[in-house]
């Protein structure tokens, strides 16, 4: 009797394994399989093959999922970086049988870069991507034809006549084989008739083969890198009467030619130097298209948040925003009124025989500002006498933390001149030099003139003697302060020994 237990015992684990092997290995449990080359459109329009067990539902890209494990207020977030670069990130809702399932992932970046997508699903760490595959030989005539090489095709002449037979060859002309076995060739055709797509897609896709342990529906998270979109700032700065105050506006342009668009995203943008390895990508090209340009008005202060992420900074746009592909989209960074301003006329004889007009600021919260500000064009306007604005010169200004000087270099000073002489020059010993200069400034404006002056020196320098009182700004630098009266000229004379 214990022996027939024992028996009976052995046998029921023997089948709880062969079932549980039955359900991991087997493809379904929704009813048998069609034929393999059985091809059922889903409604969403992706292809779903009965062979490899399940169909596919990317979620619609406009829907906000309210799954508790997804919990962001948009599908996608796109942070755009400096050059060339974003990162994507989506939730697309999958329909998952047990086993594995085929997913076209569509309307991807077409500069995709297929070796950086990251797949998750949050409700179970054990579904998981097998195999990837980044389709990108897209529907067109040429493909097609050389698809259907050895295969039959229809081609109709432009005298509305049709042929069909064996496609021989599509290189400057197309030649069938007929079903006599006559051979034709045709240079000139009105259309071309092919049984089926050839498995070609219509956009960019990538195709995964994924394991899934239970069947459902799940949202899904998925990340990739692309090439195609990059970002930068401009600042428009609009000086006062007497250039002491200026009102600044900050803008950011999103370049969207990564190939697709991005409706309702989260933007978020990345200033800052990144590192990158240079992998060169397989790119689909698409037609040439103008890009439009979009600019948003109206934008509040508080239009993007801005915070420290790593070395770098970080700004949030504080809404949606869609990002059509191939448009350059303008949104408000920021907006101060009556930021002081320095106007400084600058004259380095070593560089220029110009005098350069300098407008400098504080980038701090007391004067107005204290944003860390991206790279940029700066572009300064000042209104006529009849109070309409002109344009006065633009600079770009680096990456500027917070609480640091801007200078910002306008153009050069029409009636203010500079001329730099050497008057003397001597080799006192075999390493050192004796030189004397005299940098002499004119002004023609009805006021007087503030000027700096700016000297470069090299090797241990030091300055002997001197017109005017000076300041040694660095190890290579000695700067003179001076003011130049009302059509009226000052020179200033120094002599510098230098040892090498």
């Amino acid at each position: 009797m214990r022996m027939k237990r024992s028996y009976v015992w052995l046998m029921l684990a023997f089948l709880g394994v062969a079932a549980l092997a039955a359900a991991f290995f087997c493809p379904a449990s929704t009813g048998e399989l069609a034929p393999a080359d059985e091809i059922e459109l889903a409604a969403n329009g992706v292809e779903s093959h009965a062979s490899v067990v399940t169909s596919v539902e990317p979620a619609d890209p406009l829907e906000f999922l309210t799954s508790g494990a997804v919990g962001t207020e948009s599908d996608t977030e796109v942070t755009v970086y400096n050059r060339d670069l974003a990162l994507v990130k989506e939730q697309r809702k999958l329909e998952l049988k047990t086993g594995v399932n085929q997913v076209e992932y569509t309307d991807v970046a077409a500069y995709i870069d297929p070796t950086s997508v990251m797949f998750e699903d949050p409700k179970s760490k054990d579904t998981v991507v097998l195999e990837q595959n980044y389709e990108y030989d897209l529907v067109s005539s040429y493909k097609l034809l050389d698809k259907f090489l050895d295969k039959e095709i229809t081609v109709t002449d432009e005298d509305g006549n049709s042929y069909t037979g064996i496609l021989l060859s599509h290189d400057g002309g197309v030649v069938l084989k007929l079903e006599d076995g006559k051979v034709i060739t045709l240079s000139e055709f009105s259309k071309l008739e092919f049984p089926d797509s050839a498995g070609l897609l219509t956009k960019p896709t990538l195709v995964w083969q994924v394991y899934s342990p239970v069947g459902g529906s799940r949202n899904v998270l998925t990340s990739y890198l692309t090439e195609g979109m990059s970002w930068r700032a401009d600042y428009i700065v609009k000086a006062n009467a007497d250039d002491t105050k200026a009102d600044i506006q900050g803008w950011v342009s999103v370049d969207n030619n990564a190939g697709t668009t991005f409706e309702d995203a989260k933007l978020k943008l990345v200033a800052g130097e990144v590192h990158r390895v240079f992998v060169p990508q397989q790119r689909y090209m698409y037609d040439e298209v103008v890009e439009e340009e979009e600019m948003v008005m109206g934008a509040t202060k508080e239009a993007f948040a801005e915070e420290s992420l790593f070395e770098y900074h970080l700004y949030t746009l504080e809404r949606p925003a869609t990002l059509k592909d191939r448009q350059v989209k303008q949104l408000s960074l920021l907006s101060a009124d009556s930021v002081p301003v320095e106007k400084e006329l600058i004259f380095d004889g070593s560089r220029s025989d110009k005098v350069r007009v300098v407008l400098n600021l504080e980038n701090s919260k007391d004067k107005g500002l204290g944003m860390p500000l991206p790279a940029g064009v700066v572009r300064v306007y000042k209104a006529d006498s009849e109070g309409q604005l002109q344009f006065l010169g633009e600079d770009r200004i680096d990456h500027t933390p917070k609480d640091e000087e801007v200078e910002v270099v306008v153009g050069n000073a029409f009636d203010v001149t500079g001329k730099r002489i050497q008057t003397d020059y001597k080799r006192v010993s075999d390493d050192v030099w004796r030189e004397s200069y005299e940098i002499q400034i004119k002004n023609h404006k009805s006021a007087s003139q503030a000027v700096t002056i700016v000297e470069h020196f090299y090797g241990d320098w030091e300055i002997t003697s001197s017109s005017d009182d000076y300041e040694k700004t660095d190890a290579f630098t000695a700067e003179w302060k001076i003011t130049v009266p009302a059509d009226g000229e000052k020179t200033v004379s120094y002599t510098v020994e230098r040892r090498f």
